[in-house]
């Protein structure tokens, strides 16, 4: 074995990915999962360091010292409201790797071969060459190091199945990149979050898929770089136009989505470098962001092939006309419903996050189970705009893990709950998604919360929010709209409430 060191740390790094990923499945187990994580991303990085391709120390250093800068600050700067949008720009960058990763593996199975044509020598190499072309081969073959090496000892089978990897990494890594360029975009509010489609919509998906199959086999056939180049900008157009077809009341799918894009973006890196490492963590993050997604669109009762296709499909007809007028309450009116109140729970949404009103909440839960009230909180698959977005901001406000329920455990609790308040939520509470079969959500899974006695929604005012879909519960007998930013209405209302 020509490097023993890299190939033991890749096992142990291995494990500790997948320690890492099986303790985030729980809260009290996160941050020793986050630690399995960072101690084996470190081990995988130094042992790349001593591996095959190993030199440009200094060069290494600046760049893993510029990074880690980077990533410093990044991460003091970024808010916890910002971090969908910090995800899906890094999973743009993990995309446009695999291209840049792709585009040097056709380089450099050029350069070899180029000088490979330069010493008299066919390559691929060949069964059966006299004694002389093998030892020109040998003697060109020890020019290499690193990638090149290995590509100067591949057979013509071997280059065929190198050139299908890069090709795949290349595709799946452009569409990762605009569609996360997207994304963010959307989440971030600088594109807009509406279903957008060019004329012909998936028509022209379709086309750009079936250039690229095309492009596929002209590029096996050559082996030259238009083909690839082609491929590459249809590919860009393909992550481009699924993700802006995709509505916001769909983009924490999309974020989970591009997750396991970027996973197989990254194996298909592995398969190219031979890199066994990458090939596991690509796997990883493949299957298990395709297995949240799958879990999130059967939460939101959506097709998981429509919502990657762009939202192929959905309803068509026109929406039921929402009647009645949304009536406003004040401080005083929310505390007089809570001091009456026996139990209650919180929902809280992005707005809470928005609001950074996590801690006003963790108070206002403090004071109400110090007074004997049972208070709870209702926690949907996807609110917020990332999987667990909800729950990783209650953790950090210390609220207790055991009054944290997750949808299926609470929903059939509230017609037996004296007060919910809703803190930014928008469609996960929506009854239109039961009784309009023509809502964009319609059938999707939701909160039950009007069926509770009484409804606060904590709202700055009386738009549709992000997707851009009207909810009639604001318009219910037993609703109250508690206008106002969040984190200055939990003010509000903590002062009237000892």
């Amino acid at each position: 074995m020509e490097f023993p060191f890299t190939t033991a740390a890749y096992v142990v790094a291995a494990v500790l990915f997948i320690l890492s990923l099986g303790g985030l499945s729980g809260q009290e187990s996160a941050k020793r999962a986050i630690w399995y994580g960072v101690v084996g991303m470190a081990l995988a990085v130094l042992a790349t360091l001593f591996g095959p391709g190993a030199g440009l120390w200094w060069l290494s250093i600046l760049l893993i010292a510029a990074g880690a800068a980077i990533g410093v600050v990044v991460a003091k700067r970024v808010q916890m409201t910002e971090m969908p949008q910090l995800v899906a720009a890094m999973h743009s960058l993990v995309g446009l790797a695999a291209v840049f990763v792709g585009y040097n593996a056709h380089i450099e199975i050029g350069r070899v071969a180029s000088l490979f044509a330069e010493a008299g020598v066919p390559f691929p190499l060949q069964d059966g060459l006299a004694a002389e072309a093998l030892a020109s081969a040998e003697a060109v073959s020890e020019q290499f190091r690193g990638f090149a090496a290995l590509v100067a000892h591949k057979s013509q089978a071997e280059i065929n199945v190198l050139r299908l990897e890069l090709f795949l990494g290349v595709f799946i890594g452009a569409i990762t990149f605009t569609g996360s360029v997207i994304a963010y975009g959307k989440l971030s509010g600088k594109v807009t979050s509406a279903a957008t489609k060019l004329p012909g919509g998936h028509m022209l998906n379709a086309a750009a898929a079936g250039v690229s199959l095309i492009c596929l086999f002209w590029y096996f056939g050559t082996g030259g770089f238009f083909p690839l180049f082609l491929m590459t900008l249809c590919a860009l157009f393909i992550g481009y136009h699924l993700i802006m077809g995709i509505g916001g009341a769909d983009m924490p799918v999309v974020v989970s989505m591009l997750n396991s894009y970027s996973g197989w973006a990254a194996a298909a890196i592995g398969f190219s470098l031979s890199n066994d490492l990458l090939i596991t963590v690509g796997a990883l993050v493949g299957s298990s962001g395709a297995i949240l997604s799958y879990i999130m669109c059967k939460a939101m009762n959506r097709s998981f092939v429509s919502v990657i296709l762009g939202g192929f499909g959905g309803a068509q007809g026109e929406q039921q006309a929402v009647e009645g007028e949304q009536v406003a309450i004040d401080a005083d009116g929310v505390a007089q419903a809570l001091e009456e109140a026996d139990s209650v729970v919180i929902v809280p949404g992005y707005g809470m996050a928005v609001a950074q009103a996590q801690n006003n909440v963790a108070e206002l839960t403090k004071r109400l189970r110090a007074q004997g009230k049972e208070v709870r909180f209702a926690i949907h698959p996807v609110a917020g705009r990332l999987p667990g977005h909800m729950n990783v901001l209650l953790a950090e406000a210390k609220v207790p893990y055991d009054i944290v329920l997750e949808m299926e455990e609470i929903n059939d609790d509230f017609p037996d709950t004296d007060v919910v308040i809703i803190i930014g939520s928008n469609d996960i509470v929506n009854p239109a998604a039961q009784d309009d079969p023509n809502s964009p959500i319609a059938g999707m899974p939701v909160l039950e919360v009007w069926k509770a006695k009484n409804v606060f929604v904590s709202k700055r005012g009386q738009g549709t929010g992000y997707s851009g879909i009207e909810n009639p519960l604001f318009f219910k007998d037993n609703t109250r709209m508690f206008y106002g930013d969040a984190k200055k209405s939990l003010d509000d209302l903590l002062q009237k409430i000892s």
